[in-house]
């Protein structure tokens, strides 16, 4: 039998490029971005200013905005993606094998189609003149809406485009979760009288519990880093009512060439994140095995 040595050797081995790839562009970014985030840091100059750029975030009305724009827009994603995608893996998994490959396909299908595009195409459904989005409420008898220019309805639609392509692989998740629960449990309890909501409740849900925590965690991280819809729709506005962190980071970087700040901004975003994750984690960790 090998040594334990010689086993440890080889485990490092093989996942050194792993690790290497994951130091260079994860944790190297990172500890730089912290670095450049305590200087006044641009093209031709580079000033030590200490936490000055994170006091000036503080009192930055915008950045502010943008903050409660992402919890925003976090809190009406990933509750939705994660309701919907339960719902409709529950509605396929009964079905033949031809009709859930269908939907699977379908779900994510916006998955592998690239962001641009998919907004792109958003941004003529919204379109408050020959758009489909007012056509349809046209038709319920509802007054035109403008989608991308009323402050009260430009965060809501951009969450709308967001959620189309977020639940495509949460569906092909929960599907695969639900497959493999063992029938066992469902017939226990149906021998026992209980009803097929019961059998949800009491059955699919808790053993679905450490795929809603992986789908939960991914969601988020997925939802405060939302950009790309933001700048091909809005570009943040109308009045900075859809400016997310990350669009403002952009700008401030790309724009206006303040790195320094965008790096503070960069850094408040990580942080943000990971005091989300570990909530998370602590509410929905689990030791179910099935």
């Amino acid at each position: 039998m090998a040594s334990r040595g010689y086993r440890e050797f080889w485990g490092l081995f093989f996942i050194a490029p792993f690790l290497i790839v994951f130091f260079a562009f994860e944790i190297y970014p990172f500890l730089d971005a912290i670095y450049l985030s305590l200087f006044d840091y641009g093209i031709g100059r580079k000033e030590w200013i200490g936490f000055g750029n994170y006091a000036s975030l503080l009192t930055d009305d915008v950045f502010l905005r943008s903050i409660l724009n992402t919890f925003l827009l976090v809190l009406g994603v990933v509750p939705v993606t994660i309701i919907f995608s339960i719902i409709t893996a529950s509605l396929i998994i009964g079905k033949s094998s031809g009709v859930a490959s269908f939907f699977r396909a379908s779900f994510y299908l916006p998955i592998v189609t690239s962001q641009v595009i998919l907004s792109v195409t958003w941004l003529w459904i919204y379109n408050p003149v020959s758009g489909i989005g007012n056509y349809s409420l046209s038709l319920l008898g509802i007054k035109p809406i403008m989608w991308l220019s009323d402050t009260s309805v430009s965060l809501i639609a951009v969450i709308i485009v967001v959620i189309t392509w977020s639940v495509g692989q949460p569906i092909i998740l929960y599907l695969a979760a639900m497959g493999s629960i063992p029938s066992d449990y469902y017939e226990a309890a149906s021998i026992d009288g209980a009803s097929g909501w019961r059998k949800f409740w009491s059955i699919t849900l808790p053993l679905l519990k450490p795929t809603t925590l992986y789908v939960i965690v991914t969601s988020t991280i997925g939802a405060f880093q939302t950009f790309v819809v933001v700048q091909l729709l809005t570009g943040g506005g109308p009045s900075y009512s859809t400016t997310t962190i990350m669009y403002l980071l952009y700008e401030t970087a790309f724009k206006y060439g303040n790195l320094g700040l965008a790096s503070a901004m960069g850094v408040v975003l990580a942080v943000l994140i990971s005091i989300f994750s570990v909530i998370q984690f602590k509410i929905f960790k689990t030791d179910v095995e099935y």
